[in-house]
Order: structure tokens, then C-alpha cells, then sequence
């Protein structure tokens, strides 16, 4: 059973390029100036722990040795626990609002869909890591992997993640898809490819209904 707390936690997803960073922020912008107590993190990372392993995990390029898949899970998953446990509970239990750049559809979506580990066990994993946490509402920024893809070659940080194979990407992103068809009550798809005050003004939209 999922803990009830006077906060709220919000997260975004979306593949590589989706601009859900940029819209977090605006968003965590726009509800400190409505008044409202904001926590903003990301996964991996939120703690001392989290950003060392999300240097482990996402700095060097795909030539360097492989990570192994279940590795890797295990090394998103130590992230989460520590950032659930340091930051995000007592955060909620505040009652501030957290937003969150990753959660763990993310895990579902890279390591279940792009790594092909098995979903079931991603599951329960996930729920232990997570302490059963679940986000009350999810944005998935929904973009074409090839626009995605398109829009990192303006970044000066390309990271081991961001250079795997299109086809890995895509996989991704059809797993986010079938994610946010078995939880249409929690995850809002939202169509990225437009500018990014239209976009902007469509999470304004749904967080609005949400709050009240």
C-alpha cells in the first residue's frame, strides 16, 4: 500500500531530446511563484550517492567497456533508494511538491524495453528500490526518436545513454508508450514537438486541474 503524504510527487519522462529538463524547470518556476514549496531533482542522481553513480552510469562513451545490463539496473536502482530515502520522502512528508526528471518508468522503459532484462522482475525490483512509491501524475513528452536524436548534436554533453543505437531509442520510446496506455489515470502524454511556451502552457494546464 502506497504511503499518503501532504505533499505531491510529479515526474517527467520522455526520451533523449524531449525537453522534459527544460519544461520541469519552467514548471518548478511557475508554481514558486503561485506560492507553492517546490523540491526539483532528477534520476539518477538527487544525493551525494545518486551523483556519483550517475557518473558511473552515463559518463564515457559507447566504446568504453560495457556496463552489463543487470549492472547497470542495479546501479539505477542503489541511486533510487538513496534519493527516496534522503530526498523525496521528506520532502513529501514537508508537504512540498517534487518534481522529478526520471522515475521508474524510465527503469521500465530503458533497462525492460532498451535492454530487453525481464519486466517482471524490473517490477518488483523497482517497488522494492522505490519503497513502493509510486508518482501521483507523470508527464511523458512525446517526441519522434529521430527529432530527438536531432536535437543533441546542439548539446555540449552527449553522454553514454544518449549515443546508443536508434534502435535501442526507439524501443524506448514504444515502451514509455505502452506504459502510458496501462496508466492512462497517471501519465499525460504530452506532444513535444511544438514550442516550448506552447508545451509549457499544456503542463500549466493539466497541473492546474490536478491541484485543485
Amino acid at each position: 500500500m502506497t504511503h499518503v503524504y501532504p505533499g505531491h510527487f510529479i515526474t517527467f519522462e520522455g526520451g533523449e531530446g524531449s525537453g522534459k529538463t527544460t519544461q520541469l524547470a519552467l514548471l518548478a518556476d511557475t508554481l514558486r511563484g503561485l506560492g507553492f514549496p517546490v523540491l526539483q531533482t532528477r534520476e539518477p542522481g538527487g544525493t551525494a550517492l545518486g551523483d556519483a553513480i550517475r557518473a558511473l552510469i552515463l559518463n564515457g562513451s559507447k566504446d568504453d567497456p560495457d556496463i552489463d545490463p543487470k549492472t547497470e539496473l542495479f546501479l539505477y536502482l542503489a541511486s533510487r533508494s538513496q534519493h527516496v530515502t534522503e530526498v523525496i520522502q521528506p520532502a513529501l512528508t514537508a508537504g512540498k511538491i517534487v518534481l522529478c526528471d526520471r522515475f521508474t518508468d524510465a527503469t521500465l522503459a530503458y533497462q525492460g524495453d532498451g535492454r530487453k532484462l525481464p519486466k517482471e522482475a524490473i517490477e518488483q525490483m523497482t517497488h522494492f528500490a522505490s519503497y513502493g512509491l509510486v508518482p501521483e501524475l507523470t508527464f511523458f513528452l512525446d517526441l519522434d526518436v529521430q527529432t530527438g536524436l536531432a536535437r543533441l548534436k546542439g548539446r555540449e554533453e552527449i553522454n553514454r545513454m544518449d549515443q546508443e543505437t536508434f534502435q535501442f531509442h526507439n524501443a524506448v520510446y514504444q515502451g514509455y508508450h505502452s506504459l502510458a496506455r496501462a496508466n492512462p489515470k497517471r501519465i499525460v502524454i504530452i506532444d513535444a514537438s511544438g514550442t516550448i511556451d506552447a508545451i509549457a502552457l499544456k503542463i500549466q494546464g493539466h497541473i492546474n486541474a490536478f491541484l485543485s
